[in-house]
């Protein structure tokens, strides 16, 4: 079986932690500022699609130059092996990037690239000028960093983050690899309680549940390798089929989602059915002031609202004040608190064991560490 140039790609300040779920997943790994590169073969493709919590795609790197001019850029491209990749009528979009590099016009290099694919297949497959372009979406991206072409094929579609679990959403819902990513920056393990006070529709609690009872992420959902015509469907169902036997849904998990708002626990009720862990957490409209427990050693993460509107914002800052009030007594917890409020530790009223800088798309925010004492 043909050995892949891989890696994966995630937000920024992800890539560690996608890293590390790729060394648990058995690869030798590379890490660098977006992306995690690592080798493997078509079921690898298959295997990380499906179990990477944290990564936005796994793309498989065609080639790698340097470029300094469009002749440069669309020789090389034309001497990359493309028929071993793309059938004669392959949809094939060519998207681009360009960084501190010459050919720094990118309509114009994803125009040259397209270009030369096209002569090269057209000289493989005998054609004159004209692809159909009718059959299954091969997406190709051209990056150029500081004059350095990389042009990688996303074998993954629509990003990683989307489970196929989402029904219904809130109004500012958390991309479920960053949840993922959130769970996995705390000292959690399947055996200890876990609360999410401002659930929303459920993300952080369904994330949990799904690394609790070890379910692939990518289980429900489908992906662009999959309508190739060299990607063999039986090796998709045995990889399918071999992540399933690997799921221990009887583990007893302690995991709870709140909300001051019943409708959106009636959402994430139903988005957590949908990812087939409902019956293994508990979810519960509850305001944050009113929250009660004696459990010991337990892990909180919530992703409480920004009030990026000036209207909302004695509103958000009363939350933090209550959440300090309920939570800080809580010793043996730890504590993990995503927000772009950099005011926060003044309105929880305890100065944080750690912060860590996070981009929740594009917006800056800090994740609030109060580690158990």
């Amino acid at each position: 079986m043909t050995t892949y140039q891989l890696m994966a790609t995630t937000a920024s300040g992800i890539e560690g932690l996608a890293a590390r779920e790729l060394k648990d997943l058995g690869y030798q790994v590379q890490t660098e500022n977006g992306r995690v590169r690592f080798q493997g073969d078509l079921s690898d493709i298959i295997w990380t699609n499906l179990w990477l919590r944290t990564a936005d795609r796994v793309k498989i790197i065609i080639g790698e130059f340097n470029a300094t001019t469009f002749d440069d850029l669309f020789e090389q491209v034309k001497a990359l092996p493309w028929d071993a990749y793309l059938p004669l009528d392959a949809a094939f979009p060519v998207a681009g990037r360009s960084h501190k590099s010459k050919l720094h016009s990118v309509p114009d290099v994803q125009r040259l690239t397209k270009k030369a694919i096209v002569d090269k297949m057209c000289q493989v497959y005998h054609r004159r000028g004209h692809l159909p372009e009718t059959g299954a979406t091969f997406a190709l991206e051209v990056s150029l960093l500081k004059d350095k072409a990389l042009l990688t094929l996303d074998t993954t579609g629509p990003s990683l983050f989307k489970r196929g679990y989402r029904v219904e959403k809130g109004s500012a819902p958390l991309k479920e690899n960053m949840a993922a990513a959130l769970i996995a920056l705390t000292n959690w393990w399947p055996e200890k309680p876990f609360l999410d006070p401002v659930c929303g529709s459920g993300t952080i609690p369904i994330e949990a549940a799904l690394i609790g009872l070890n379910i692939a992420p990518g289980s429900k959902r489908h992906f662009s390798f999959e309508d190739w015509d060299w990607v063999n469907a039986d090796l998709v169902a045995e990889q399918r089929q071999k992540a399933v036997a690997m799921q221990k849904m009887t583990t007893p998990l302690d995991i709870m989602g709140a909300d001051i708002d019943g409708s959106m626990i009636d959402i994430a009720k139903l988005n957590a059915h949908e990812a087939g862990v409902l019956h293994h957490i508990q979810f519960k409209q509850l305001a944050v002031k009113d929250f009660k427990t004696e459990k010991k050693g337990g892990v909180i993460v919530a992703n409480p609202p920004y009030g990026e509107r000036l209207s909302d914002l004695s509103g958000v800052h009363q939350l933090y004040q209550q959440m300090g009030t309920v939570y800080r007594p809580l010793t043996s917890w730890s504590k993990y608190i995503l927000t772009s409020d950099l005011k926060f530790e003044t309105y929880y009223g305890e100065k944080a064991t750690k912060r860590r800088k996070l981009y929740n798309g594009a917006l800056r925010t800090d994740l609030f560490q109060f580690w158990a004492k």
